[in-house]
């Protein structure tokens, strides 16, 4: 059986360099790149992308339609990892953790959209409790979260590591007009009947991430407590290779959480912490947002599309580190 062609559009961005880095060395696919001096030549990527059995974009939104829009046969399958197409009709979402059945769907899919860093969070942490009905669908719901600097790419990554870096903030707020690109596809993916306030935030660290959610418990259907929601998210990810439900009693004992734990790898870990009443919880979502918040689901999807090694590429002795 030949391999699977693979054309990353886009392999010189932080998400690009990441996934071609997971796939360097793999002897079960083959990675087909226009040549350097052709990068910018659109006949040249029109070439690649209709020569590849899957084309994974890592461009702006408006190149990543461009990209589809070139490819002219039905055999080439797509994993676009911009914002463009993740809550299009005809597109599946690329969290293989969606839902139990969600892998097999994936196994199948031509047209993936590979999840935003934060939105990864927030939907693990909410569509389980929303589907479980022990949170209504329309309640008022604030979501936050700190990344890492490279979770704006190339242009965030100067300004933290480059010639004025000294001038930028320890740690920043952004998304003020509360209308972040990740909110359609948290909303979608959750269950959500309406948006959430996010609040997103960025720090003066490479990458990592954490989101978090608080909620009163007294608000919720049938008032359920800490342990019911933890039940409800283990139960839900329960076998689930890269996501994992820690400890409630770990969690009680708890001091801090830090961002970068799981960083260099695909995995995510939920938390939910309680208030010494009862009355209070907050989730929380740990993940590398250049992990299983981007080039790492990226390539645990590509895996599932032809029936690879599912920790091919994903495993921490691919020796990942923020981009360069």
């Amino acid at each position: 059986m030949s391999k699977a062609r693979i054309f990353i559009d886009g392999e010189a961005g932080t998400t690009g360099l990441q996934i071609r880095q997971r796939l360097a060395g793999r002897t079960d696919i083959e990675l087909i790149s226009v040549p350097h001096e052709r990068r910018k030549d659109t006949a040249a990527r029109a070439e690649y992308l209709n020569a590849a059995d899957l084309a994974i974009l890592c461009l702006p939104d408006d190149a990543a339609r461009e990209s589809v829009s070139l490819i002219e046969n039905d055999t080439t399958r797509v994993i676009d990892a911009s914002t463009a197409h993740r809550v299009a009709d005809g597109w599946v979402f690329g969290f293989a953790e969606l839902d139990p059945d969600h892998e097999a769907i994936l196994a199948k899919a031509t047209r993936v959209a590979n999840p935003g860093c934060y939105s990864t969070g927030a939907i693990a942490l909410l569509r389980p409790l929303v589907r479980g009905g022990l949170l209504s669908a329309d309640y008022p719901l604030a979501v936050s979260g700190m990344s890492g600097y490279t979770g704006g790419g190339k242009s965030l990554i100067e300004r933290f590591e480059g010639a004025q870096a000294a001038q930028a903030p320890d740690v920043y707020t952004y998304g003020l007009k509360l209308a972040h690109k990740h909110q359609p596809e948290m909303t979608k993916y959750a269950g959500l009947a309406r948006s959430p306030v996010f609040v997103p935030h960025v720090a003066r660290y490479a990458q990592g991430m954490i989101v978090e959610v608080p909620l009163h418990l007294a608000d919720l259907p049938g008032r359920p407590d800490a342990a019911a929601l933890h039940r409800a998210l283990a139960d839900w990810y329960a076998g689930k290779r890269w996501v994992r439900v820690a400890g409630l009693a770990d969690d009680a004992g708890r001091a801090e959480l830090d961002p970068q734990a799981l960083n260099g790898t695909n995995e995510m870990t939920l938390h939910v912490c309680a208030s010494a009443d009862g009355e209070r919880v907050l989730l929380a979502a740990v993940l590398d947002n250049l992990g299983k918040g981007a080039s790492g689901a990226c390539v645990q999807t590509l895996n599932l599309m032809f029936g690879l090694d599912p920790a091919a590429g994903l495993t921490p002795d691919v020796g990942l580190g923020a981009a360069a």
